[in-house]
């Protein structure tokens, strides 16, 4: 019957265009509330007593709920059809958002938010599934630059946005904002998406239990060791080495059982896929991009309110430039993969976030907001010239029925890039910090001249409020803190170096690419 269903022809009757729609809506929400909780987190840590810390499982639950549920998306469409499991996702996130502005505990909170990632995971892949589907090759790269502005513009947008609904309204808004969305989304998408043959319910479908099981184990475990890990002294804790030992085991377990479930059909996901050359080497390279983009809009607000006292929304404001950047680089994408080829584009795009990566790591503490924006523009413009045209030729050479499953694979591996890249960039910061301090420190020693003048200096304009011994430690502490705050600029320059490095790292896997556009536009 399967057989009958994928041979059976179809051609979609909707304009692309329309369909789109409702499509980059649902998709726009469920990426801005993976970075709009970021800034509100304080002010939810107060309304539920909790610590900063623990208020971190807000993000988190989200993130792992999620990862869980994209892979099995393939399953649940089959079970149910895909366009009926699309519809339940955006009703089952419009719903649990409801449910995270009206929590008043920790405990609801979470379990709202995890209910808003099963519901959310679901959207993603059969988003960008749709996207591939409806478009012709010779106007695929455009779609996917519009795909593209979404994905990577809404965690952007999502600090400043949810900063200024924090200060201006108050932290529950950000998720309110969500139930108009959702409701049109949900009309739009019962009106304007079609379910070709192959995707829709299928007979005696069965559930992968014991793969579920592993997948959630994997996910959970590996999440608190990243989370948790660089407080723990990483693999210096016992309970890290242990919780990472199950999260491994757990991995390669689930990996065994989708292998041996492959034949029959009955795996949550079928890793055969990335026996596809484009398909492997594009995701590998969106899984370090999504690891950039990720941690990068997580770690610069952070710099800004650390090192500059800047509030929650001027912290979110700065990451706009980063959203121009993307803006542009959405329509130069579109432009340059028809003129030039998928590959060349992305090499440019490559080169520009490296770029961006090496103007981050000229900063220093005596700078304003203005001039975060170059930077930023240009690692947002990198970030979509590079995103765009891997995501595009990495599914290119499959066919429609292995597009839903492919994109669940995908967007499994990129969530779990994005965990792993924020955990290394908070612990590079960490260390690289600590290691400039150690290094600064062993000059604040009366021996050094220019310690001891600057002491006295600093210490004078205390002495008349105080005896001189508390003048000169005043003094003292005032120069420690100057080099702590120095330090950790150093730690967070540092690692902006770094991700010029990673993304230089992609460059040479470009060359193994197949590239399908060239013969796409010769033929239109």
């Amino acid at each position: 019957m399967d057989n009958a269903i994928q041979s059976e022809e179809w051609k979609f009757k909707i304009n692309p265009w329309v369909t789109m729609v409702p499509v980059m809506l649902s998709i726009f929400m469920f990426a801005l509330d993976e970075t709009i909780s970021n800034v509100a987190l304080p002010y939810m840590a107060g309304s539920f007593s909790i610590s900063h810390n623990e208020s971190t499982w807000i993000i988190t639950s989200y993130l792992v709920a999620s990862g869980v549920i994209i892979p099995t998306v393939d399953f649940f469409s089959r079970l149910i059809g895909r366009k009926q499991y699309f519809i339940l996702s955006i009703i089952i996130f419009t719903v649990a958002s409801i449910m995270c502005g009206l929590a008043n505990s920790m405990a609801m909170m979470l379990i709202a938010r995890i209910i808003q990632g099963i519901g959310g995971g679901g959207i993603m892949p059969i988003a960008q599934a749709v996207i591939f589907e409806i478009f012709p090759k010779e106007k695929l790269p455009q779609a996917m630059a519009v795909f593209g502005l979404g994905v990577i513009m809404a965690p952007i947008l999502g600090p400043s946005l949810g900063g200024w609904i924090t200060e201006n309204w108050s932290w529950p808004f950000i998720y309110f904002i969500n139930i108009p969305f959702g409701i049109l989304c949900l009309y739009l998408t019962q009106q304007y998406v079609e379910e070709p043959p192959y995707s829709r319910k299928q007979q005696n479908v069965k559930m992968d239990f014991s793969g579920f099981f592993f997948l959630a184990v994997w996910l959970l475990t590996l999440q608190v060791v990243l989370d948790k890990g660089n407080d723990a002294d990483w693999f210096g804790a016992p309970w890290i080495c242990k919780l990472f030992a199950v999260s491994t085991i757990s991995f390669l377990a689930f990996v065994y059982i989708q292998k041996k479930k492959a034949k029959t059909g009955d795996g949550l996901i079928n890793l055969s896929i990335l026996r596809n050359k484009n398909f492997l080497i594009g995701t590998g390279g969106q899984i370090i991009l999504m690891a950039v983009l990720m941690s990068s809009a997580a770690i610069l607000p952070s710099m800004l309110q650390r090192l500059l006292g800047y509030t929650s929304f001027l912290s979110g404001l700065s990451m706009i430039p980063r959203g121009a950047g993307c803006f542009v680089a959405s329509i130069l994408s579109g432009i340059l993969v028809v003129r030039i080829g998928i590959k060349p584009t992305a090499v440019i795009g490559l080169v520009t976030l490296a770029m961006g990566g090496l103007l981050f790591g000229e900063i220093n503490t005596n700078i304003a907001l203005a001039n975060i924006a170059l930077p930023n523009f240009v690692f947002g413009a990198g970030m979509v010239l590079s995103m765009v045209p891997l995501s595009n030729i990495s599914c290119a050479t499959l066919s429609n029925e292995e597009q839903t499953n492919a994109s669940g694979v995908q967007n499994l591996f990129k969530n779990v890039g994005a965990a792993i890249g924020t955990s290394i960039a908070t612990t590079m910061i960490s260390r690289f910090s600590q290691a400039h301090q150690m290094m600064m420190v062993k000059s604040l020693t009366d021996t050094n001249t220019v310690f001891a003048e600057r002491v006295h200096t600093i210490s004078s304009a205390f002495i008349t409020q105080v005896d001189p011994i508390t003048a000169m430690h005043m003094a003292q502490g005032q120069l420690y803190r100057l080099l702590s705050q120095q330090a950790a600029l150093w730690g967070y320059v540092e690692t902006f170096r770094y991700y010029a490095v990673a993304v230089v790292l992609i460059l040479p896997f470009i060359y193994f690419l197949k590239d399908t556009s060239r013969k796409s536009t010769k033929e239109s």
